[in-house]
């Protein structure tokens, strides 16, 4: 049986405002826009050649069990992509406040590509808080 990572839901606080960032401003595609009852809504965005989506949420009930996490709460979201300079170019020419392309070393983090595949990283959060790391994949994810 496969254990599929496919949704993760993003705490925000103005659902319109988190899905113009990650549509207008990150490129992503809006799946799905809808609402299951009176003052509920949920909106689903994949990134570009992604098999996992997030999903943004207003008005549900917290799941059972689970706690509901504040706007702005959840880091470390990674996306991989082969380019990293095209895509930080592209969502800083979108409007997205991106940090310097960097690499980790023995001294800590410093800025420009590493030397050695899967060694270079920019950082981004959206309007909320929640903070993303891209990171360049020596090949599409098909391939690997």
């Amino acid at each position: 049986m496969e254990w599929t990572l496919e949704v993760v839901a993003i705490p925000v606080t103005d659902v319109d405002r988190a899905k113009d960032f990650y549509v207008d401003r990150c490129g992503f595609t809006a799946d799905l826009d809808m609402s299951p009852f009176e003052g509920a809504r949920l909106v689903q965005i994949t990134p570009p050649g992604s098999r996992c989506s997030i999903v943004l949420e207003s008005g549900l009930p917290e799941s059972p069990g689970q706690p509901r996490m504040a706007p702005g709460s959840l880091q470390g979201l990674q996306i991989c992509v082969t380019d990293i300079e095209a895509a930080r170019k592209e969502l800083v020419e979108r409007g997205v406040v991106v940090g310097p392309v960097r690499h980790v070393g023995p001294s800590g983090w410093a800025d420009g590509k590493g030397a050695e595949p899967w060694n270079s990283f920019m950082f981004f959060q959206d309007p909320d808080g929640n903070g993303w790391i891209v990171q360049e994949a020596p090949a599409p994810l098909a391939e690997r």
